[in-house]
């Protein structure tokens, strides 16, 4: 914006199928890390519109119900910039879409390297999991348990189709903060403390709640409402 330019968000999990239409996976639950678990002739109908300059109504996704909805109508104006953003951005069949020469990717990972004590530090799985654990009960519904639970199928989704892209990128974002640990811990410690003590991933509860004793809790007053964090926490001017 500082340079003149408007930018103009894409995001890719408003593309989700309908839930009936989504891939499953060997055990016969639904898969949401591939993908064909995405839309994708509306996606390259929506993109090819909107690249050519026509007003598209894009759709967004109702995570409750499982069901795409109308959503914001995208017009690019000369000094717009599309930004399309997803754990697929980077496939090559996504980048496909877009014309090679206008076309900029960059890899976002909070890339975590706090320690906790001398032998002992915190994962960039760990930071992530904690973020969704956060996010998919305030904005998808979903409990702690059930996050933890589908957790090594959304690493297992990564390895296979995210970090192999990688290299596509032009540039790596590291969108860790110093802080989050802290600002993550008021929110989160309760959600774990929901776990079942039966539930098979209430160990794993225990080892999140171990590491996060020896944080200290922060308050988010000062968080700027621009912060990554925020899109996990609420309270961002963003539209996320």
């Amino acid at each position: 914006m500082v340079c003149g330019k408007t930018p103009v968000t894409l995001p890719l999990d408003n593309y989700f199928k309908e839930r009936e239409d989504s891939p499953k996976d060997e055990t016969g639950e639904y898969d949401y890390e591939r993908l064909d678990a995405l839309d994708l002739e509306l996606l390259e109908d929506n993109l090819t519109r909107i690249l050519a300059g026509e007003e598209v109504t894009t759709p967004v996704y109702n995570f409750i119900k499982g069901k795409k909805e109308p959503g914001k109508v995208i017009k690019l104006k000369p000094s717009d910039v599309l930004i399309m953003e997803g754990i697929h951005g980077l496939n090559d069949h996504i980048l496909s879409m877009l014309p090679e020469n206008s076309r900029y990717g960059i890899f976002v990972s909070p890339l975590t390297g706090i320690c906790i004590d001398p032998h002992n530090r915190t994962s960039t799985s760990d930071n992530r999991l904690l973020r969704r654990i956060i996010r998919d009960y305030r904005t998808r519904g979903k409990s702690a348990q059930v996050t933890l639970e589908v957790y090594p199928k959304v690493i297992r989704g990564a390895k296979k189709y995210i970090f192999p892209y990688r290299s596509r990128a032009n540039a790596i974002f590291n969108s860790s903060l110093p802080y989050e640990l802290g600002v993550l811990k008021p929110y989160v410690e309760p959600l774990l403390h929901t776990v079942d003590e039966n539930s098979s991933v209430f160990s794993e509860a225990l080892r999140l709640l171990n590491i996060l004793r020896f944080v200290p809790a922060l308050n988010n007053d000062g968080i700027p409402n621009n912060s990554v964090i925020r899109e996990f926490i609420g309270g961002s001017c963003l539209d996320v």
